[in-house]
């Protein structure tokens, strides 16, 4: 009889707190849709500022940018953390075109992050076509030598979850160069990264690894309509050569910083939630979707927060990290100084996959994390967010440690995102104010939850 009773009082006790929830969420995705400011900062850095590649002026404007926005805001606290960048400068625009039987066929091309120039006067080579770097091995080097190799296995159009076609491809964009240095090829070119045919090549970072530098070759992506033109020309000649050139190079370090800030918590002071994306953009575009989005979404956190007078239980903090792009240095650097500190961080949300609808989250958490995650699941159904599965949280929160930590990465619709990414046409009209906000809100609501009832 007594433990009827109990069950009774305790029904009320739910039946309120998810009223409450609910309440609040409501409250968040209103405050966003009609007063958040992450639209107008996003136009302001896409359009005043423009591409953010670490190291650059556009960089350290956008730091100054941010900082001063955050500050506007009334937070309890803006700050910077000096990071070590590297500084690659893509140099006059790359060229290239096909020679097939004394006829020249332009292509769109564009340099690697981080990859050295060719010569004065570019490279011209036969092409050996591959799908991957395991071919590398049966090919040999009696025909790779002295040739330009390129990798032209695309992104699995049968996946769904387009990241994994992404993940499964990009070993070729990143390490392709460093691979066919080993078997003597002078250069290699790469298909973009993109599930859609057209005439933007996708840049990105690779690397030569502990290869010599007397070994590094040049790389280069080429858009995916001249990925198949190519492919169609070598089987009808393969023999046809390749002339590109390129005048990219690596400069010295330099000092940039991520920008934090925070509210500090009301109850827990000590216990620490972090939300953020990465300032810095490639050199193509503006960078809207990677990672402008992420960035105004996380500002926007602080944002609604303060606009629906919600005082948060744990410190909150924004990081806007630096150099994901080519480094990942601003993650580390936060880690490294959480550490020195003696931080105790205990939930992180990352948004870097464009400012897409949201559809969820992907978690990296225990057990018993997730399983309390999936309880708040019903509360965002309204919000036509359904997604909550284990994965990868994100690249900038990855380095981070605590003694007990969940993280998130918010996962909007994927299907448009390789369209845009690292190109040429990742510019602020790309994004859609709405699907921006709701972003946003569905970020500030989960995270509102963590603050409510931890992890």
């Amino acid at each position: 009889m007594k433990k009827i009773s109990l069950v009774l009082l305790l029904v009320p006790f739910f039946a309120v707190a998810q009223t409450t929830d609910e309440l609040q969420l409501k409250s968040i995705y209103k405050s966003t849709l009609t007063n958040s400011k992450c639209y107008s900062w996003l136009d302001y850095l896409s359009n005043k500022i423009g591409a953010r590649l670490s190291g650059s002026e556009n960089a350290q404007k956008a730091i100054i940018y941010t900082k001063s926005e955050l500050e506007s805001l009334g937070l309890d606290k803006v700050y910077l953390q000096e990071v070590m960048v590297p500084k690659w400068v893509r140099g006059e625009k790359e060229t290239a075109y096909i020679i097939d039987n004394k006829t020249k066929i332009h292509i769109s091309i564009c340099a690697l992050g981080g990859s050295i120039a060719t010569p004065k006067n570019g490279i011209t080579a036969k092409v050996i076509e591959v799908q991957g770097i395991k071919e590398l091995e049966a090919i040999g080097v009696d025909k790779i030598k002295g040739n330009i190799v390129f990798f032209n296995r695309p992104m699995n159009p049968e996946n769904i979850e387009t990241f994994k076609s992404y993940g499964s491809c990009v070993d070729q964009r990143f390490s392709g160069a460093k691979e066919a240095s080993k078997y003597g090829a002078v250069a290699t070119i790469v298909r973009s990264m993109n599930l859609r045919l057209d005439d933007f090549p996708h840049t990105g970072v690779q690397s030569y690894g502990d290869i010599p530098k007397s070994e590094y070759i040049p790389t280069a992506a080429i858009s995916t309509n001249a990925a198949e033109l190519l492919s169609k020309k070598l089987k009808t000649n393969p023999n046809l050569k390749l002339y590109f050139k390129q005048s990219c190079e690596t400069l010295e370090d330099v000092l940039s910083y991520n920008v934090v800030a925070e509210v500090t918590g009301t109850e827990h002071p000590e216990n620490i939630i972090v939300v953020g994306g990465h300032l810095d953009s490639w050199d193509l575009a503006d960078g809207s979707h990677d990672d402008g989005a992420g960035i105004v979404q996380s500002m926007e956190v602080l944002n609604i927060f303060k606009n629906i007078g919600y005082k948060p239980k744990n410190t909150f903090r924004v990081v806007l990290f630096i150099n994901e792009e080519n480094g990942g240095r601003g993650g580390k650097k936060y880690q490294e100084l959480a550490q020195a500190n003696k931080e105790n961080h205990i939930f992180a949300m990352e948004s870097d996959s464009g400012g897409f609808s949201p559809r969820g989250f992907s978690f990296e958490c225990n057990d018993d994390s997730f399983s309390k995650f999936i309880t708040w699941k019903p509360l965002f159904e309204p919000y036509l967010i359904h997604t909550f599965s284990k994965g990868y949280g994100g690249a900038d929160i990855d380095p981070l440690t605590s003694s007990k930590i969940a993280k998130a990465g918010l996962r909007p619709d994927s299907q448009r995102y390789f369209d845009y990414h690292h190109a040429a046409n990742d510019t602020f009209d790309a994004v859609n104010k709405r699907e921006l906000e709701l972003g946003a809100a569905t970020m500030a609501s989960f995270l509102y939850l963590i603050d409510q009832y931890g992890i």
